[in-house]
């Protein structure tokens, strides 16, 4: 029997019909000759609704005791999809992140997963039960405590147990019906994809695209897990993401652009009168990397030539950017800059497409359709297979629309938001 993985997101077991509803799908995946393990989110906004109510008790509460909150929301949809599994007449099994054997560091609120032990899960796969999984946690290999892994830990849960388990696929389940070229809530003309690579699908998440998180991806093609991202409402055909989609037999040509991802979640500094000398970029970013903040794009202007001074700018999450601002006020006489600007009124856009490897004239054709709809640049970056550039937050949804329609990628069928997240 093939081994199939089903991760099921918070609305997609938002009330007690969404349960009944997903309950009836995992039934009929098993009653089809699979044997199947579920993961579960918690219901709907539960677990910021349980943050909410911890921020009341204290405004800083300990970590440890966090992750032993916010981890109950999960604990319930398993609970509750596993009986409403065993009302259907078969037979489920509900297992907590530490009890489905997933190991992690002891880092509270962003744990990294370091080992998956399935004993207990393989056991019920082999009684013929359907093994149901609290996503988004784990426990600790060092201090045995209960963890938490952070923003998208349930997707990265589904996939990890998928390798562990050597599963055929790991399906990710959500409230829009695929991976679509843009954001459906944004851009209701963007199109359903019907393919996608692990490459591209990195490039998107990481540069926006909330519909699978960048860690997720990451293990999926570490492990080589083929990843299906199906919506819960219907019995749509999804959007496959696997490594090297376009080579083989059947595969198709790979298309110029794939999707287009933005982010208004970033925030940039600026670092001003900096000195143009060796070993000023490492001390600044040296000291940044010291603080664990993640940094995006980086742009270096030419140095003034009567002062020899350069201005440095990169962007970085908006939580960030006042512990950024701290971190280098407290290097200031190191690096002798003049000033700091932070602005958190910023949006980022990316264009995605393993073909554009192969098609001049793809940055040219961005930059025009940007230019055309009166929007300005700040910053741009680029790899083999993107482009991405700064911008005004508020101009960041009309940058969206100029550039999804420039390349041609509108659908005349209306996306579909099924839950109203688009996750």
């Amino acid at each position: 029997m093939s081994i199939v993985v089903q991760k099921y997101g918070g609305s997609s077991v938002s009330d007690a019909e969404a349960i009944k509803r997903v309950a009836r799908r995992i039934v009929e995946t098993q009653r089809a000759g699979h044997s199947v393990c579920v993961v579960v989110s918690a219901m709907g906004d539960t677990t910021d609704e349980l943050m909410d109510l911890a921020e009341q008790v204290t405004p800083a509460p300990p970590a440890r005791e966090l992750d032993m909150l916010l981890t109950s929301g999960e604990r319930i949809s398993m609970a509750l999809v596993a009986m409403a599994i065993a009302h259907l007449g078969a037979e489920a099994r509900s297992f907590t992140g530490s009890q489905a054997g997933v190991i992690t560091d002891d880092a509270h609120g962003a744990a990294r997963i370091i080992d998956v032990t399935p004993g207990r899960i393989k056991s019920a796969l082999g009684a013929g039960h359907i093994a149901i999984v609290a996503g988004f946690q784990g426990v600790s290999q060092t201090t045995k405590d209960i963890t938490t892994l952070g923003r998208g830990g349930s997707d990265t849960t589904a996939v990890a147990l998928a390798a562990a388990l050597e599963a055929d696929v790991c399906e990710i389940y959500t409230d829009v019906d695929g991976v679509f070229t843009a954001d459906p809530r944004v851009l209701p003309s963007a199109r359903k994809l019907d393919v996608l690579s692990m490459e591209e699908m990195l490039d998107l998440a990481a540069n926006g695209s909330k519909i699978l998180h960048l860690r997720c991806v990451e293990y999926a093609r570490r492990y080589g897990i083929p990843i299906h991202v199906r919506s819960s409402w219907s019995q749509k055909a999804g959007t496959w993401i696997k490594d090297n989609p376009y080579e083989g037999e059947g595969a198709v040509e790979a298309p110029i652009i794939a999707g287009i991802a933005h982010d208004r979640s970033e925030a940039k500094i600026t670092i001003v009168g900096v000195p143009d000398r060796v070993g000023v970029a490492a001390t600044i970013f040296g000291a940044i990397a010291e603080s664990g903040i993640n940094i995006d794009m980086i742009v270096q202007n030419v140095s003034a030539a009567e002062t020899a001074k350069t201005d440095i700018s990169f962007t970085l999450p908006q939580a960030d950017g006042a512990r950024g601002m701290q971190v280098l006020q407290s290097i200031k006489h190191d690096v002798a800059y003049e000033d700091l600007r932070l602005d958190d009124k910023i949006g980022k856009i990316a264009l995605v497409g393993a073909g554009m490897k192969s098609h001049p004239g793809v940055s040219a054709k961005f930059f025009g359709a940007l230019a055309q709809a009166g929007i300005n640049i700040e910053m741009i970056s680029t790899s083999e297979i993107r482009v991405s550039a700064v911008t005004r937050a508020e101009q960041l949804d009309d940058a969206v629309r100029a550039v999804h329609t420039a390349f041609g990628l509108d659908s005349s069928d209306e996306a579909i938001v099924y839950g109203g997240t688009g996750r």
